[in-house]
């Protein structure tokens, strides 16, 4: 095992004790050295610069000057007592101020001495000052470790300060920890690697991220260790790839039959695009083969993903084995349902949907017609992994949004077979490349980046709120020409009720507008029955209201392809991903479609950009990158996945070359030793036996 010493616990730190473990373990998750000298600084300080008083500005950041303390006193009692001090250099005079540890400062800031004083300077009634100033004596030569060039600023919170665990604080400890183990750490990443990339050894990438001496030394650090954080995840989610076609037979679909080729020649009402075709054949290819297939198929809203997605189950019901398909909601498994019985007849499959709401009689009919073999594809939400529901023999699963099912939910579907079924997951949720190869890097990946034939991109308008006249004219013109509008209001999870009130504000203006009986107007939120929801929305489907205005995204998730504007209101307070993904609601009729983005006067840097960038471009993987340079990612998909996106250091939206290096070397690996069993790859066997808690490669037949 590899630099075991790491593993210590953090309390045997240096000045640590279980008092301050017991902080740093519950406000930053410090347990172990390891962790400790992850804590990497977020930024540094350049402490070769120095200012003068008279170029300070209100815009200036930590700064440091070198000064005279000329006098001091103690102003205020009790809880608003502080010390000012009047710091002098030979341009001007300011103050420094200090709130806390007031009987140090007393002893030991003494007047008339020359000082380097550090902090974020502050302009009050003309006069600018520094509170809890950094003091450190004027030296011609700086002293040790800690008064560098760049000096590292560590996170810290409020409970580890009050154990003087501020950044100076953490940064002593590292200091010391980095001298007490540093002789000890060894190597984790083979020689011919270091050498093929030139990356700087392990010992002095950990000293060089901490206390660099210069701009050169910390990039270097910065690329070791953020090649190596890339290159371990990729070794992990290659090996659980590697692993499982080892480890999981898989159906072998080794024929096209009756039922693809008479719904392709009979059924199918639409030329599939040259993507969709792509995808299916990709698809068949995985599914010959007797090896359980994983596959991720990513496409825009409207793309056309439940075409392949059926056609998938069809050839696994020409080999003799049923499909099922599971969706995260009832409204989105009752739209697949529909979906798919629009396109198939019970004389080619015979579909059936189960949900939460499914009826004990029909419930009992189903089971009972699944476990002999009468359903071909079976369509539900999470129901479907109930320990009740047997199937005959299950070949294929289809998950719809894939982040939205915990692993172990997914995981009771794959035990429905003595033979683990194949996986398709699909997504409407374009991901960016670099986080699709770290959130999905052991399945293969589909992009379906297409649309089909007929459909014509969505123009997008970005309107203030001084516009609304005229886009309650446009809804009206669209209106006359049969056309129906969604209207979305944003969710804010903190408060339901902020929303209703909101919403009402909204629907008073609207009925004035569009006043019965000329106009008719569905409304959804949240905290209605699901009877009256499901209402609602039927009204919309049928065409009995012209406007559908809702609080909650995903109560719009229905496919009305009459709908033909979509108007989102606060359009600033919702993410990228988000506005991309309502776009996609219209837009799904032969018909121009429109979606109109309404906002306040006065937007964020981001908010400006989100906004521009929705007019600009219809491409979701384009918006998607965007997105994930402005959130980062860890909420991209709608779920942080634990473990995975745990990175320290790299950056998936500016790391792509060095992500790209490090996949890239670990199927290179892979590919010239499978096993891992030459002597120059033994290092990364034992990580990998390590991280598989004893499953090791030798366990493996």
């Amino acid at each position: 095992m590899s630099n075991p010493i790491l593993d210590t616990p953090v309390e045997f730190i240096k000045g640590v004790g279980p008092g301050r473990a017991d902080v740093l373990k519950k406000d930053l998750g410090l347990f172990t050295f390891r962790d400790m000298l992850s804590h990497y600084p977020f930024r540094y300080i350049d402490r070769t610069k120095y200012f003068k008083i008279n170029q300070l500005s209100p815009d200036s950041s930590y700064i440091q000057i070198i000064g005279r303390v000329i006098h001091k006193k103690v102003i205020g009692d009790k809880r608003a007592k502080r010390i000012v001090a009047a710091f002098k250099d030979e341009t001007g005079i300011m103050e420094l101020v200090w709130f806390q540890s007031l009987k140090w400062v007393d002893e030991n800031i003494i007047v008339g001495t020359a000082y380097v004083a550090f902090g974020k300077p502050t302009l009050f009634n003309g006069t600018f000052s520094i509170s809890h100033p950094e003091m450190e004596l004027y030296q011609h030569k700086p002293a040790g470790r800690g008064n560098l060039t760049l000096q590292p600023v560590y996170h810290s919170t409020e409970k580890l300060k009050k154990f003087t665990l501020d950044s100076k604080g953490i940064q002593r400890l590292i200091a010391g920890l980095l001298d007490q183990v540093i002789p000890q750490v060894q190597e984790n990443l083979p020689a011919y690697i270091i050498d093929k990339y030139q990356l700087t050894d392990k010992k002095r990438a950990l000293l060089n991220i901490h206390f660099p001496k210069n701009q050169q030394e910390l990039n270097d650090a910065e690329r070791r260790l953020k090649f190596e954080e890339l290159f371990f995840v990729q070794l992990q989610l290659l090996h659980n790839k590697q692993l499982r076609q080892l480890k999981f037979k898989g159906a072998r679909f080794d024929k096209v039959g009756e039922k693809v080729n008479r719904f392709y020649k009979e059924f199918l009402p639409f030329e599939l695009t040259n993507a969709q075709k792509r995808v299916v054949k990709e698809i068949r290819l995985d599914t010959q083969r007797a090896v359980q297939m994983n596959r991720l198929v990513q496409g825009d809203v409207g793309s056309g993903k439940t075409a392949v997605a059926l056609m998938s189950m069809l050839l696994a019901n020409d080999n003799g084995y049923q499909a099922c398909m599971m969706a995260p909601t009832e409204i989105l498994a009752r739209q697949h349902y529909a979906s798919v019985t629009e396109l198939v007849t019970d004389d080619l499959v015979k579909v059936a949907i189960l949900t939460g709401n499914t009826r004990k009689k029909e419930r009992t009919i189903l089971h009972e017609q699944l476990e002999n073999g009468e359903i071909d594809i079976l369509i539900g939400t999470h129901a479907l992994i109930e320990d009740k529901v047997k199937f005959s023999n299950l070949g294929l699963v289809v998950i719809d949004e894939q982040h939205r099912f915990g692993v172990e939910q997914r995981a009771k579907l794959w035990r429905k077979n003595v033979i683990p079924p194949h996986i398709l997951v699909m997504t409407a949720t374009p991901i960016p490349r670099t986080l699709a190869m770290t959130l999905y890097g052991d399945l293969d990946v589909s992009i379906i980046d297409e649309l089909p034939a007929g459909r014509k991109p969505i123009e997008t308008r970005h309107l203030f709120e001084g516009q609304r006249l005229r886009m309650f004219g446009f809804m009206k013109q669209e209106i006359a020409k049969g056309r129906q509008v969604y209207i979305v209001y944003p969710l804010i999870k903190e408060s339901e009720k902020l929303d209703l009130l909101h919403l009402e504000a909204g629907i008073e203006q609207l009925s004035y507008q569009f006043p019965r009986p000329d106009y008719q107007i569905s409304i959804v939120h949240g905290q209605m029955p699901n009877a009256d929801k499901q209402f609602e929305m039927q009204q919309f489907i049928e065409g009995k209201s012209q406007i559908m205005v809702a609080t909650t995204v995903i109560e719009v998730g229905v496919n009305v392809p009459n709908a033909s504007v979509m108007v989102i209101e606060n359009a600033e307070r919702f993410g990228l991903s988000q506005l991309h993904q309502l776009r996609g609601r219209v837009g799904r009729g032969a018909e121009q479609s429109f979606c109109i983005l309404m906002s306040g006067n006065k937007l964020s840097k981001e908010g400006k950009v989100r906004l521009e960038t929705m007019v600009r471009t219809n491409n979701g993987f384009e918006i998607s990158e965007i997105d994930l340079q402005l959130r980062g990612p860890g909420d991209i998909t709608g779920t942080q996945q634990s473990g995975v996106l745990d990175l320290k250091l790299a950056d998936l939206a500016t790391d792509q070359v060095i992500l790209a290096e490090a996949r890239n070397t670990v199927i290179e690996i892979f590919e010239a030793d499978p096993k891992l069993e030459k002597p120059e790859n033994a290092i990364l066997k034992t990580h990998l036996n390590k991280l598989e808690k004893g499953i090791s490669f030798d366990k493996i037949s």
